[in-house]
């Protein structure tokens, strides 16, 4: 697949070209009213804004910085950066402050774009005053310079910027579930590969309609969004806000839906609180009401379009996707990571298994190591991590894989199974090795249960800690519900140790009344958990629980 001709600025002047008229982005700007981008119109924007940043004279191939939330100008903005030369560094909308100064620091960004935010007062602190900023139309309060000034003041840029298939195009910072973030460093080859097998493989062309909610600073929104509409051509539409989520998703009509385990998990939790799991199941065995209610329900979720719909980030419960594609929703899982830019595996359409995040994607060399590690190669991969080389040399090996950290197997065709983080497992007192993400994953059946954690180090078994559902919680002060939900807990923990092996059965579980949080660090901005955050949170109270002997343990 030879993408060197077809590179994301290439496309972006070929839209402007052939598609300049046809309506591109829809952006929600506040009480029920949206603006809407042309392609011709979003390039016009770039291209004056790649004027201005040339008049800055910033040395070639400047690091410029970006943070907001999902909006139509953080795209224009990553052309803009591309149109005038330099490099776009990404920064998720959710960073505290000494966050934000580490990134912009170690990348030496001298200008930032600071757009949508729900908490700029608590991030800016971390901004150092030497830094340029350009807001943008719905951006908090400021005194910078305007996105809409410079568009107003400034001429488009001429011609077609050529950037060179092996140059540095952004520099994308993990989203740092362990220690600092580090600075991938992805080209616009890198790019290029990965979107293009991307729409290729889910047959994706001008008609399909997705929502952009995830953050666009992760690989797998960029990848198959921000791209995924440049390569295909299709429409994009943006989020409002969580109270407007579900006007969006229906003004959208999206025909491709991507999301992350927790949401799908929420949206479940949603259904479940209005009609109860034995009803559903129960009216779904009737033929004619089944239809009914599936329609019903996905036309609910706003998901009643959607030919194709995905899961990535972190693994999702074989209950729910089941769950899921009982509804008529081929949920797909696929994987991928910030090193290769989202392209390694996917479940295709009709080729699924429960379990197994899918077959390697066109162009992808995958292999097991003989400690079972996932190693893969593919034009995908990044250049290597920024200003470290040991680190990058750590994560490759002699014959040009990246060390995935994920342990895994294959079957016999070809589709990936993970089944742990070599960096998550533990030993327990007895010596015993424990992935915790496969017992996590059966926990999660339980529709009460929104985050678990597994956890045991140096214990004689392991233990689980869970949150409640936003909606059952403020059930749990009933004595009489939790009484029902303890006993529920108890058929769950035996339910799962009847499934694993002796060393690896839970000794009890912890309801936690805590919340964990991307505002609280207990998740990363991509909603994965931090592991080590949660387990030293609540170590001192470990050894008490294990006193207990009690199956079931309120926090």
């Amino acid at each position: 697949m030879d993408t060197t001709n077809r590179l994301p600025l290439d496309l972006v002047y070929q839209r402007e070209a052939t598609l300049g008229d046809s309506l591109y982005m829809t952006q929600p700007i506040g009480d029920g009213k949206v603006v809407e981008y042309t392609w011709g119109r979003a390039v016009d924007e770039a291209r004056r804004v790649a004027t201005y940043l040339k008049s800055l004279n910033l040395p070639e191939k400047s690091r410029i910085g970006l943070i907001s939330k999902n909006c139509a100008q953080w795209i224009m903005t990553d052309w803009a950066i591309w149109m005038a030369g330099h490099i776009s560094v990404p920064l998720y909308p959710t960073l505290n402050a000494d966050t934000v100064n580490y990134i912009l620091d170690h990348a030496e960004c001298d200008v930032l774009f600071v757009g949508k935010l729900d908490d700029w007062d608590m991030m800016k602190p971390g901004v150092p005053e030497s830094v340029r900023c350009i807001s943008y139309p719905l951006s908090p309060p400021n005194d910078f310079l305007s996105w809409d000034d410079i568009v107003a003041s400034y001429p488009p840029l001429e011609g077609k910027t050529q950037r060179d298939p092996d140059e540095l195009a952004t520099i994308v910072y993990t989203s740092g579930s362990t220690g600092r973030p580090k600075g991938v460093m992805l080209s616009f080859r890198n790019m290029a590969f990965a979107a293009a097998g991307g729409t290729q493989v889910l047959s994706l062309g001008p008609k399909e309609r997705m929502l952009s909610y995830l953050p666009l600073a992760h690989v797998f929104e960029r990848t198959f969004v921000e791209l995924g509409s440049l390569y295909a051509g299709f429409e994009l539409y943006f989020a409002e806000s969580l109270d407007t989520f579900v006007q969006d998703l229906q003004r959208a009509r999206p025909t491709l839906f991507l999301s992350v385990p927790r949401l799908w998990v929420k949206f479940q939790h949603g259904v479940l609180q209005k009609v109860p799991k034995q009803k559903l199941e129960r009216l779904m065995r009737m033929p004619v009401v089944s239809r009914l209610i599936k329609k019903k329900i996905l036309k609910g979720l706003g998901l009643n379009k959607v030919k194709l719909a995905g899961s990535g980030s972190a693994p999702l419960s074989n209950d729910v996707l089941d769950w899921y594609r009982a509804l008529g929703l081929e949920l797909l899982e696929g994987y991928g990571m910030s090193e290769n830019f989202a392209y390694s595996h996917m479940n295709r359409p009709g080729r699924s298994r429960t379990g197994y995040v899918g077959e390697a994607l066109p162009g992808v060399d995958v292999k097991i190591s003989e400690d079972g590690e996932v190693l893969v190669k593919s034009p995908a991969t990044m250049m290597g991590y920024y200003k470290d080389e040991e680190k990058t040399r750590e994560t490759f090996t002699d014959d040009g894989y990246l060390k995935t950290g994920d342990k895994g197997e294959l079957d016999e065709l070809g589709r990936l199974k993970l089944t742990g983080r070599i960096k998550e497992i533990f030993k327990t007192s007895k010596g015993k090795y424990i992935a915790p993400a496969p017992i996590e994953n059966r926990l999660m059946s339980h529709d009460a249960i929104e985050m678990v954690c597994v956890s045991g180090a140096n214990q004689t078994q392991p233990h689980a800690l869970v949150v409640l559902g936003e909606e059952v919680r403020p059930r749990a002060a009933d004595e009489s519900f939790r009484k029902d939900l303890e006993a529920s807990f108890k058929n769950l923990i035996q339910e799962v140790n009847k499934s694993v092996d002796p060393h690896e059965q839970l000794a009890f579980i912890t309801v936690v009344s805590d919340e964990w949080s991307v505002e609280n660090s207990f998740l990363t901005p991509t909603m994965k958990l931090k592991r080590n955050v949660v387990e030293d949170a609540y170590q001192e109270k470990v050894d008490a629980w294990y006193a207990k002997r009690q199956p079931v343990i309120w926090q």
